[in-house]
């Protein structure tokens, strides 16, 4: 065994006995580990555990999922957001009944070709489910590697990435047979547990002496990474728009973008030299082809997204039944709900809030 690889027996050993007991960790299903890779990205573990188990109670093979209506996954998946995860795996399910008679591919380079699965959830599922001696490389993983290695260089540059999976794949063939998954879940759970972005506990780390950046002092300067620029902040502006049945219009985006296949309140972003009351009516007429009267400020609710933030305000509206009904120019459906029925449908989490606001006071009129 290379030097380099000195540390994966004891990190094995360490594994055993120190990994948390996670639901799927108890299951061998193909599926079930394939689920909690998606849920599992760019979400933290605790968030995932109760919506993995309501999932499975729900849709508990493959083709149950395929079959389900897209608005009951989504419905599932509200609030455990990259609500196009949930949009792919749908599409993924589809794709496994359709060409693999309900059962996942058993390698990567098959599991690659499904929606949504890229190389290092392809790799996950493959290592874990079926044994596949293939390596993985996320965040965690990163983290771990770069400190491990004492790498100088900028892991968000591609040639630093590429050299990082040279270095995973060079290193598999020294995990001990028929270990490959927990080997690769062992560098995971190492970083989730120990090596930490920010204070790494390196005296609880079971590969402390093989590590360089610790020998060296440098462990709290890794992994170098360059410098992101301002998170940006956008204005949107939101109608609750009643009809003279006390009714809300809510509307259904379209498959695609950020929050695809979610139902909204509908509006959209404030543009330059506009007032937020312009905006509305502008972004009304464009989406529904409806002119509504504007009326008051009902909340305005801030929500941070992973690459931007939002201020959303929600303003009342009224619509009187002489009006141009709603045309779908902008949106994939459109619906009249009781403020009672909102519970029945998807919605952002930004969105949610308001409507948590209306149950306090749901038969607010103009």
């Amino acid at each position: 065994m290379t030097e380099d690889a000195s540390f994966i027996v004891p990190l094995l050993q360490w594994f055993e006995s120190e990994a948390a007991d996670l639901p799927w960790r108890r299951t061998n299903d193909p599926y079930h580990i394939w689920l909690s890779e998606i849920m599992l990205q760019q979400t933290q573990v605790a968030t995932v555990v109760p919506y993995y188990e309501g999932f499975l109670k729900r849709f508990p093979t493959v083709a149950d999922l395929a079959s389900a209506p897209q608005d009951d996954l989504m419905k599932l998946w509200e609030g455990l957001g990259y609500y196009s995860r949930a949009r792919n795996l749908h599409a993924a399910a589809q794709q496994v009944v359709a060409s693999h008679g309900g059962h996942l591919p058993r390698t990567a380079a098959d599991l690659e070709e499904l929606k949504g699965i890229g190389p290092y959830t392809a790799r996950a599922i493959a290592s874990i489910a079926f044994g596949e001696r293939v390596p993985v490389l996320d965040g965690n993983v990163i983290r771990v590697f770069s400190r491990l290695f004492d790498i100088e260089d900028d892991v968000r540059q591609t040639a630093t990435k590429n050299a990082l999976w040279a270095r995973a794949e060079a290193l598999m063939p020294h995990v001990p047979e028929g270990r490959a998954g927990d080997y690769n879940q062992s560098l995971m759970e190492l970083g989730r547990q120990v090596c930490k972005p920010r204070q790494p506990r390196c005296l609880q780390c079971p590969v402390a002496q093989y590590c360089k950046a610790y020998a060296r002092g440098k462990q709290a300067r890794r992994p170098v990474k360059t410098r992101k620029p301002p998170t940006p902040h956008y204005d949107v502006t939101c109608g609750l728009i009643w009809n003279e049945q006390n009714q809300l219009l809510i509307t259904k985006r379209r498959d695609d973008g950020l929050l695809g296949g979610l139902w909204e309140f509908p509006g959209g972003k404030l543009e330059d030299s506009e007032t937020l009351e312009e905006c509305l009516a502008r972004e009304l007429k464009e989406e529904l082809g409806i002119t509504v009267e504007v009326g008051e400020l009902f909340l305005k609710v801030r929500h941070a997204y992973t690459h931007f933030k939002i201020t959303l305000y929600g303003f009342e509206c009224r619509y009187f039944s002489t009006a141009q009904a709603p045309t779908c120019y902008e949106c994939a459906e459109w619906r009249w709900v009781n403020v009672d029925e909102l519970s029945a449908y998807a919605f952002s989490r930004a969105d949610r809030k308001i409507i948590e606001a209306l149950h306090e006071r749901p038969n607010r009129l103009l």
